[in-house]
């Protein structure tokens, strides 16, 4: 059995590492939707989808997680479609990881069974709390895999969300 999970690791940190190992212990393969894929450069969606997948897949691999897909994702702003969407460009999956009510009631209304993925330190690790603590300057590497941090410095992650942080206010 596989399982779908979909998040916009912005950027893929530890809590997200949890989640997937748990996961992987329970199904034959994990599918990873790289949400909202269509989006970068912003405070919000710094990185690329293409540099979620380096980060995500370097990761997976550094700890010898081998069972997985990776899927870019984009919205499409059209709940009523979303799923067949996903359905329409991921492999065959038969339950969906999901804490957000909305993703978890689309997925519930065709007929998947949800499971909620264990929060890991969620004051910790979430993409928020790593890209506020990278645009103040604040110790930030310990909370995502080695991978994740070397990826974000050869892209100069740390740059450009300090830039896209900055204003053109006087």
């Amino acid at each position: 059995m596989r399982a779908l999970l979909i998040g916009r690791f912005q950027p893929f940190h530890n809590g997200h590492m949890e989640v997937v190992k748990y996961i992987v212990s329970k199904y034959d393969a994990v599918i990873i939707g790289i949400g909202s894929a269509q989006y970068s450069h912003s405070t919000n969606d710094p990185f690329t989808a293409g540099e979620r997948h380096l980060m995500i897949s370097r990761s997976l691999e550094e700890v010898g997680i081998h069972n997985y897909y990776l899927v870019p994702i984009e919205d499409l702003h059209r709940n009523s479609i979303w799923v067949a969407h996903v359905e329409s460009i991921a492999p065959p999956f038969d339950v969906v990881f999901a804490n957000n009510p909305l993703t978890k009631r689309l997925f519930y209304e065709k007929g998947y069974k949800i499971e909620a993925p264990p929060f890991y330190d969620r004051s910790r690790y979430s993409g928020k709390e790593v890209r506020r603590r990278i645009i103040k300057g604040e110790p930030w590497e310990h909370l995502v895999p080695e991978p994740v941090a070397e990826t974000i410095r050869e892209i100069d992650g740390i740059g450009r969300l300090r830039t896209l942080a900055q204003s053109d206010d006087e």
